[in-house]
């Protein structure tokens, strides 16, 4: 990018913004308090609070939101009579994972092969420095042409709901006439794309239980109804036989109409093991963006190492079920817990405990500002026209910033493409892609502005 000065000016910024990303990928703000320091959360939120009041930002203040985290928030003016946008990302990130597995340390930004490696760096503390990036870059070259508000999440990772709940409670505090989310991410790496849809989510713990206490399986087993053995009948009740989310009631034939992922590209970007067949049917964008998908994310069992011959009384799971636009997240709830419980063998008892839950999301891509970001990124990704992608994550803000202020146009952008690895090992950004979608979203400011 050249000859554009705010492309220039953005460039120009590229250093600071590596070292303002080193500084806040430093803090391990990860929303769990039980294993992460609550310390490391209010220094990012402090750190994102200073970022905005040296950008000259009014009213900022640190939001002790219902789940007991922290969202930042600040105000923008700008001129008089001009439209509102509100910039959004989330300061969390997910946990590490295993630490051993990182080239290098999780909670240092590390420069290798031409990418910044760092939890965060993507997802999404790399949004937050796109945001004043942009910002910086249009203060430089005339001013900023509307009236900016920005919010930084401090538990988005976690799914607990805190901003939703605050925003429902100070509704008008996030009122604006456009909403970027920067949380999402191009299709890949120099390819331009709004997120037009997301799904939503629900989480589901299910306990089941046989026994008063674990059994000897040489003198009991055979009889005995081990609970571990239950709950692997339940949870393989989940899918069809070519991998594809069953739950009673659930349907999951819906269609992608958009961007197509190619099988091939998909297995790269997935990291398939050669000869491991893909699960689900129709194609792979109907498969991630527009139908159900149900994941086990853990399993409460004895370990195999110190493991005795017992017949196990209890057992538990927590399992994730990824719903669809077009599908009430509550009622998907509903049926997932009937299937777990109706789907338990042996008359075992069985309880299921809902522990987090988000609506799905569809933009309206017919939106003014749509046109604006599609212009904006027509100059900042030459010969590129933007795309419209789905995302399989969830987002749940968006359902209830779409409720609290149904004129609003959002939109979604961001870093997370398939090399960034967001919620893997060794998480990274591309530079690159920071600083073309910075100049994309100063770009749509201005083009917003004008319209």
């Amino acid at each position: 990018m050249s000859s554009n000065p705010v492309a220039e000016t953005v460039a120009s910024l590229m250093p600071r913004a590596k070292a303002e990303l080193t500084e806040l990928v430093a803090f391990k703000s990860v929303a769990d308090f039980d294993q992460f320091p609550k310390s490391e959360s209010e220094g990012a939120a402090r750190w994102v609070a200073d970022a905005l009041r040296t950008e000259g930002f009014e009213d900022v203040a640190l939001l002790d939101t219902p789940d007991g985290t922290q969202s930042v928030y600040g105000y923008l003016p700008g001129p008089e009579g001009a439209k509102t946008v509100l910039l959004y990302a989330h300061y969390d990130v997910q946990p590490p994972l295993d630490e051993a597995a990182w080239s290098t340390p999780p909670f240092e930004l590390t420069e290798r092969d031409g990418r910044w490696y760092g939890r965060g760096s993507a997802d999404c503390k790399g949004g937050l420095i796109m945001h004043l990036l942009a910002l910086r870059a249009l203060k430089a070259n005339g001013g900023v042409p509307v009236h900016v508000k920005v919010i930084a999440e401090g538990s988005e990772e976690m799914g607990t709901g805190g901003l939703e709940r605050y925003a429902e409670q100070h509704p008008d505090l996030l009122a604006a006439d456009t909403i970027v989310i920067g949380d999402a991410g191009n299709f890949r790496v120099g390819l331009p794309t709004v997120t037009s849809t997301l799904r939503g989510m629900t989480l589901v713990r299910v306990q089941i239980d046989t026994l008063e206490g674990n059994l000897h399986s040489g003198q009991f087993g055979g009889a005995a109804p081990d609970a571990l053995g239950a709950l692997i009948r339940v949870l393989d009740s989940l899918r069809a036989e070519d991998g594809s989310t069953t739950v009673d009631g659930l349907t999951g034939e819906s269609s992608w109409e958009g961007l197509q992922y190619e099988e091939a590209q998909f297995r790269q970007d997935a990291k398939v093991l050669d000869g491991v067949e893909l699960i689900g049917s129709g194609t792979v964008a109907d498969r991630i963006w527009a139908r159900p998908a149900v994941t086990v994310l853990g399993i409460d069992c004895p370990p195999v190492v110190g493991a005795t011959p017992s017949v196990q009384a209890g057992a538990r799971a927590l399992i994730s079920l990824r719903v669809p636009p077009g599908v009430d997240a509550a009622q998907a709830t509903k049926l997932l817990q009937a299937h777990l419980e109706s789907h338990t063998p042996w008359g075992a008892r069985v309880s299921t405990e809902q522990i987090g839950q988000g609506q799905a999301f569809r933009a309206d891509t017919s939106s003014p500002a749509y046109q604006a970001m599609a212009d904006a990124m027509a100059v900042a990704y030459p010969g590129q026209e933007m795309q419209y992608a789905g995302q399989g994550g969830s987002i749940p803000l968006c359902n209830t910033l779409a409720a609290l202020y149904p004129h609003a146009e959002i939109l979604l952008i961001g870093l997370s493409e398939p090399e960034a690895q967001i919620h893997a090992v060794n998480e990274s950004v591309s530079p690159q892609e920071l600083e073309r979608l910075s100049v994309a979203e100063a770009l749509f400011l201005r083009n917003y502005a004008a319209g």
